[in-house]
C-alpha cells in the first residue's frame, strides 16, 4: 500500500512556528523528489518547496523563502517542512507529493503520489 501522510498542521497566531512532516509507506523516498504544495480556498494550487532526490538541494517559493525549510529527516522514509514566521496567507491545506524525476522549481512537473494533507491556519 503506497501512502503519504503528513501531520502537524494546526492553528497557529502568525509570527509563529509549526513543524509539518511527511511519512512515506509502502516504498521509498530515497529516488523521489518531494514537494510540499498547499491549497488555500479560492486560490490556486501552489508550489511551496522541493528537495531533490539526487543531492538533497532545496526549493522555495518566493513567498516563503528564508521561513519555510524542507529538509529529509534522519528517519527513514520522512520529511519534514519547518515553517517560521508564519503569515496569515499561509493559511492553506499543505500537502506532500513526491515525483521521480527532479524539481520543477519549488514544485514537480507532475506528481506520482500526494498525501491527504494538513490544515495549516495563521491567525492575526
Amino acid at each position: 500500500q503506497v501512502q503519504l501522510v503528513e501531520s502537524g498542521g494546526g492553528l497557529v497566531q502568525a509570527g509563529g512556528s509549526l513543524r509539518l512532516s511527511c511519512a512515506a509507506s509502502g516504498f521509498t523516498l530515497d529516488y523521489y523528489a518531494i514537494a510540499w504544495f498547499r491549497q488555500a480556498p479560492g486560490k490556486e494550487r501552489e508550489g511551496v518547496s522541493c528537495i531533490s532526490s539526487a543531492d538533497d538541494s532545496t526549493y522555495y517559493a518566493d513567498s516563503v523563502k528564508g521561513r519555510f525549510t524542507t529538509s529529509r529527516g534522519s528517519a527513514k522514509n520522512t520529511v519534514y517542512l519547518q515553517m517560521n514566521s508564519l503569515k496569515p496567507e499561509d493559511t492553506a491545506v499543505y500537502y506532500c507529493t513526491v515525483e521521480n524525476a527532479p524539481c520543477l522549481g519549488a514544485g514537480l512537473r507532475s506528481v506520482d503520489y500526494w498525501g491527504q494533507g494538513t490544515q495549516v491556519t495563521v491567525s492575526l
